[in-house]
């Protein structure tokens, strides 16, 4: 009788991929994480339960057949677990890196619940892709057949780049337009290069421009081209853009120099790593006293650059304690293991400085009732104030959605009292014929996986809208 090769979970214990010590990262943008070696994801893929109901699979947005490619995985059938892997996900192991597994698919683990720690699904993933692209699996972009319809998509983040594949392996002429020099979006330029090392993206970007997908940069709708324009020339159109307002803060002293917002502070930082020329001006935190506000995973791609651009110190303030923060606790860890200080219940009332900042008023907080999302409301804590020396202050504050119908001429467009592009949940369709929306345009701010699983959704939804299209064009 053959070997078990799986349920191993009780006699093998959780392992992640060697980790890069804090002192020798810290002087790159390298990836923290060593890959897996073939024996050693074989075995922490082995201790998946395969259970009945496989809670990982129904918490991953994309409904990841992870129970599926761990086992091939465990029988070294690699290829087969990468194909189980792509066959649902338009970029594996860039989810890999960046998902929060943490709170999706190994934070549902059943094993994790029974105390024997999750299995360590995303690393499993990374490594099943990085695998696929090292032995020439991951195969061209080809499309079955040309139908003579043209699709645009706006937006070249993750959730247009995942649509645009789909429809082009239907057959559909693409063009994706997006305002940024290169394609990716926040892959590209709002997540750092230690988390996502930026020829993973431009690897997926050069497969899908080589299997025909048009890529146009450096185009901004409704200053470039009109979003009438657009319509008029695609007999589709799908909304992908993001969301890119950035919430400030309304507090004494805020408009000092050297009180800076996130995205502009990774965006030139990965320019910086591009290579690209840049004016650094305020936002480079090298030998300052850096103070970042805010605690989700944007906050901690900042503190962790700053460590990295050689700031004198980088401390977050966060108005909730750490149980409370929505950020990864994982980058939490990694970034107090490369020498950032957290300051819990804590929240800005102001920011002193004559003409640059040099220090933010901080305000204690303590732990209320439950607010509307039933997370526990901060409260001040009177008479608590002190200041907080500070060179460069970033605010990560998370993002809101521009306002599109205005910007694009568009009042037909309808919108939510948010913001956000109203779309149909099971089709992703807007109220304009022909035109679609997806991604944190909808949403809200959210995650890459969510995106990447409606791009993927949209383009069913486009291909039968065009198929009807083309059967009354043909009629």
């Amino acid at each position: 009788m053959a070997k078990q090769p799986m349920l191993k979970f009780v006699d093998i214990a959780r392992d992640m991929p060697a980790k890069r010590a804090a002192d020798t990262r810290t002087g790159d943008y390298h990836e923290i994480y060593a890959e897996f070696a073939a024996a050693k994801a074989a075995e922490q893929a082995s201790r998946c339960s395969q259970c009945g109901v496989p809670y990982c699979q129904n918490h991953c947005p994309l409904h990841n057949n992870i129970p599926d490619w761990l086992a091939r995985t465990a029988s070294g059938r690699l290829q087969e677990a990468y194909e189980l892997a792509q066959a649902t996900n338009t970029f594996p192991e860039i989810c890999g890196r960046i998902c929060p597994q943490d709170r999706l698919c190994e934070g549902n683990c059943v094993i994790e619940q029974s105390g024997h720690g999750t299995v360590t699904i995303g690393a499993v993933e990374k490594y099943l892709t990085d695998t696929a692209w090292e032995n020439g699996w991951v195969k061209p972009l080809v499309p079955r057949a040309e139908l003579g319809q043209s699709v645009g998509i706006i937006g070249a983040g993750p959730g247009g780049l995942a649509a645009a594949e789909a429809l082009r392996q239907r057959g559909y002429d693409i063009t994706v337009y997006d305002r940024n020099d290169r394609a990716g979006g926040l892959l590209t330029y709002g997540i750092p290069g230690f988390k996502l090392e930026k020829d993973v993206v431009m690897r997926r970007i050069e497969r899908l421009e080589e299997g025909g997908v048009n890529i146009i940069t450096n185009c901004d709708i409704g200053t470039d081209i009109s979003f009438a324009a657009l319509r008029q020339k695609h007999d589709a159109v799908l909304i992908a853009t993001g969301v890119y307002k950035k919430r400030g803060l309304n507090a004494p002293g805020a408009g000092l120099s050297g009180i800076v917002q996130a995205l502009d502070y990774l965006t030139t930082s990965n320019h910086l790593n591009f290579g690209d020329p840049v004016d650094l001006a305020t936002l480079d935190a090298k030998g300052k006293k850096v103070v970042v506000i805010g605690g989700g995973d944007t906050a901690m791609d900042c503190v962790r650059t700053a460590i990295r651009q050689g700031a004198e110190s980088v401390k977050c303030l966060y108005r909730r304690d750490r149980e409370n923060m929505p950020g990864s606790m994982r980058e939490t860890q990694n970034a107090e293991e490369e020498g950032v200080q957290f300051d819990w219940l804590r929240a800005p009332k102001g920011f002193m400085g004559e003409d640059s900042v040099s220090g933010v008023r901080v305000a204690k907080m303590r732990l209320g009732a439950p607010d509307a999302t039933g997370r526990r409301a901060p409260e001040e804590i009177d008479g608590a104030d002190y200041t907080e020396a500070a060179d460069l202050v970033i605010l990560a504050l998370g993002f809101e959605p521009e306002n599109l119908p205005e910007m694009w001429k568009t009042p037909e467009l309808e919108a939510t009292r948010w913001g956000t592009i109203m779309a149909k949940h099971d089709s992703h369709a807007t109220s304009l014929p022909g035109v679609f929306a997806v991604g944190d345009i909808v949403r809200g701010a959210s995650l890459v996986v969510w995106a990447i699983a409606d791009g993927r959704a949209a383009a069913e939804s486009m291909y039968s809208y065009l198929r009807a299209q083309a059967q009354i064009a043909a009629a």
